[in-house]
């Protein structure tokens, strides 16, 4: 057998362990997050369930999930642990101002400019802007009534010739 047959499953084989090998690093940094989680800790379940982390055994761990609701889980249904701040987020509507003391962001350019004084080369707001369109009472009644049934699509019998 010559290289050249080789060659295909050589590349097919290569292939099969790379893939293998990032599915291994996606379950280990999973195992990680999960051996990481601490009672106080705010988690999402594969369900999409969110609650707060109450005790931590070696392959479960009992959540609360509301007032008076405990629950209990694998450690493989849990999706991931949250952050605090994304946990209150989340669940709590509150979002963290991280940036209290910033300048707040103007909703126009206008703000934006060094002066308040409009400058000399704008247009003032108080002349009509002509755009070349005609107003109703310029066009003949005709005119009108014939605009008015070009708009509407007409109708057929089914037979048209765009078949």
């Amino acid at each position: 057998m010559s290289l050249l047959t080789l060659l295909p499953f050589i590349v097919l084989i290569g292939a099969m362990f790379l893939m293998t090998r990032s599915a291994k690093k996606k379950q280990q940094q999973a195992a990680d997050m999960r051996n990481q989680m601490q009672p106080g800790s705010g988690i999402r379940t594969i369900g999409g369930m969110y609650a707060t982390v109450k005790e931590v055994n070696e392959d479960t761990v009992l959540v609360d999930a509301g007032p008076g609701v405990d629950l209990l889980f694998a450690k493989n249904a849990i999706g991931a642990v949250l952050t605090d701040d994304e946990y209150n987020r989340i669940v709590h509507g509150i979002e963290h101002d991280l940036k209290s003391d910033a300048d707040i962001v103007p909703d126009d350019a206008s703000s934006l400019t060094a002066t308040d004084e409009p400058a000399a080369d704008a247009p003032g707001d108080d002349k009509a802007v002509d755009l070349g369109k005609k107003d109703a009472a310029d066009k003949p009644a005709d005119e009108a009534a014939e605009a008015k049934t070009d708009a509407e699509p007409k109708k057929t019998d089914g037979d048209s010739e765009a078949k």
